[in-house]
């Protein structure tokens, strides 16, 4: 197996430190007082995915999908659907920047591996991308209701914003215990 050059390697490394740095667009534009870095949000989907007790998934690659799935925002950005980037533009700027870390990486199958898993995600056909969507939308909401928490703010919007769109029945099952919480807590 051929391995990335080592200099590329810290380049990758430096470029993808952005997901450390860029705060998410969503809480920034609801004035968040400590708003998560893209790479929080990843890395707690990452945790996430280990912890769901599905024999029919692969939660190897499911893992991997989650702290991949947002990489490409290290180039691009957070775009969020309010930004005015259409969905096709937003998947084309991502697609170019998830090819310039496979061509950093000098096309290894390592890196290759990470752009497919990129791509299954975005196509969203498999079990597993499935999932990991299911636990992208969840995770924000979760962190919704931590902010609604600490920065005493109404954040329905991102409750509405997935209200009935989760499909696996695990993360179904988190999400009414989320809301029951959500409700407890406002009453």
């Amino acid at each position: 197996m051929s391995q990335s050059n080592p200099a590329s390697v810290i380049q990758f490394l430096h470029i993808i430190q952005n997901l450390k740095r860029t705060k998410r667009t969503g809480w920034v534009d609801n004035g968040i007082q400590q708003p998560e870095s893209i790479a929080d949000h990843m890395h707690r989907m990452g945790v996430m995915a280990m912890i769901i007790d599905d024999p029919s998934l692969d939660r190897s690659k499911c893992v991997k999908m989650a702290i991949v799935h947002d990489l490409a925002e290290a180039v691009v950005g957070d775009i969020t659907p309010h930004a005015g980037v259409s969905k096709e533009d937003k998947y084309q700027q991502e697609r170019a920047a998830m090819h310039e870390f496979l061509s950093l990486l000098g096309n290894t199958s390592l890196a290759q591996e990470i752009v497919d898993l990129w791509q299954e995600y975005e196509d969203a056909k498999t079990p597993e991308a499935l999932l990991v969507k299911d636990l992208d939308k969840f995770e924000m909401i979760v962190q919704a209701l931590e902010y609604e928490k600490s920065d005493k703010k109404a954040l329905q919007s991102f409750f509405d914003s997935t209200q009935g769109k989760f499909k696996h029945p695990v993360v179904k099952a988190w999400a009414e215990a989320l809301y029951a919480e959500r409700t407890s807590r406002q009453q």
